[in-house]
């Protein structure tokens, strides 16, 4: 397949900058995608479209303040983004190896080091530069920080997409990082959120449940190549990216008995659909812990997902082609110019859409 045919027409004043004023009053497109019916709601009123004993699988990835600010020694300001830590050095509280992206890393020396800022534009401490790598990315040694989880809490902002504009100011990093985050978070890894969950609220996953909805979680924590447009021109010569992910017992028994009783399997987001496609067989989940690079692009045979709530996708990336392979690229392109024509709001603080 072709690239180019994941590409649409997107007014820049369509691009959320700011989350609906309450999650839950966010819109909510909903596809019917064997007849291509749209019907134009509120994600308060998703309720109306399910039905007791469906699931709905939630990533309960936790997102890291993962975007810091440092200095080189000659003055020259630097921004970066953490990734993750090496196996191996995840439980140390000594010095820390980060992988990071940092913008500018043309200019910096291997082994020079540089001064990590924390939040108010202090030097918080020194790192050195160990690797070079490819793609803007480089190996940090942290020195005498702690943990890493600790220190991105004293240096780190919202590692906010970079279509969203924002500055330092600390009373819209706080913000952010209440709103960038779903209320049901809990493991900490992710540098992006799943942002089909963001629309929910604790009194709407109450509500659902009184109607006899059934909620399961698994968790992959969503790395920076969501973001990552797909560059080659056909699809299948694209590489995604790899990501951790796991699913214990108990959730997979949910999801497999609420499947064995007939209701529908809703993803939320498409990082829950990637697990689930991924842990599955022969229609049944299994519970695992791993990583997956599953590619779902138009092809592919679903196994699990019935249901697929999901955000507005850029052109051209893996998102867009994963929910083109659920609904059909015309339908989805379809649904996206109604959302153009009807002024939804687009990207990771936008609307919604379900995809029934």
């Amino acid at each position: 397949m072709l690239t180019d045919e994941l590409d649409y027409a997107l007014p820049a004043e369509l691009i959320a900058q700011q989350p609906a004023q309450h999650r839950q009053r966010s819109r909510l497109l909903v596809l019917y995608r064997r007849t291509d019916r749209i019907i134009d709601s509120r994600f308060a009123d998703i309720g109306e479209f399910l039905r007791p004993g469906d699931c709905l699988v939630l990533n309960d990835t936790k997102v890291l303040p993962a975007r810091f600010f440092a200095r080189r020694a000659t003055g020259g300001k630097l921004e970066g983004l953490f990734l993750q830590q090496p196996a191996s050095q995840r439980d140390t509280q000594a010095e820390e190896l980060w992988l990071v992206m940092l913008k500018g890393l043309a200019k910096v020396r291997q082994g020079e080091q540089i001064f990590l800022k924390d939040i108010t534009g202090a030097d918080f401490c020194p790192a050195q530069i160990l690797e070079k790598k490819t793609g803007g990315r480089c190996m940090l040694k942290v020195e005498g920080a702690g943990s890493a989880e600790k220190t991105l809490k004293k240096i780190g902002f919202p590692p906010l997409p970079p279509y969203i504009r924002r500055d330092t100011d600390l009373k819209q990093a706080a913000k952010d990082k209440i709103r960038y985050q779903t209320v049901y978070a809990k493991h900490p890894g992710a540098v992006a959120a799943p942002t089909a969950g963001l629309h929910f609220t604790k009194p709407l996953i109450e509500k659902l449940k009184d109607r006899d909805i059934q909620f399961a979680y698994i968790t992959l924590a969503v790395g920076e190549g969501t973001f990552k447009p797909i560059t080659t021109k056909t699809l299948e010569a694209h590489h995604i990216h790899e990501e951790q992910f796991s699913i214990n017992g108990k959730n997979a028994k949910i999801i497999n008995q609420a499947r064995q009783k007939g209701g529908r399997i809703i993803a939320v987001g498409t990082t829950s659909v990637r697990v689930l496609e991924t842990a599955s067989a022969n229609g049944k989940l299994q519970p695992v812990e791993g990583t997956t690079n599953l590619f779902i692009r138009p092809g592919h045979k679903f196994k699990m997902v019935d249901c697929v709530i999901t955000n507005f996708h850029l052109p051209r990336s893996t998102l867009l082609a994963l929910v083109a392979a659920f609904a059909g690229l015309d339908t989805i392109l379809a649904a996206y110019a109604h959302a153009v024509k009807h002024r939804y709001r687009f990207y990771s603080y936008g609307d919604a859409m379900l995809i029934i």
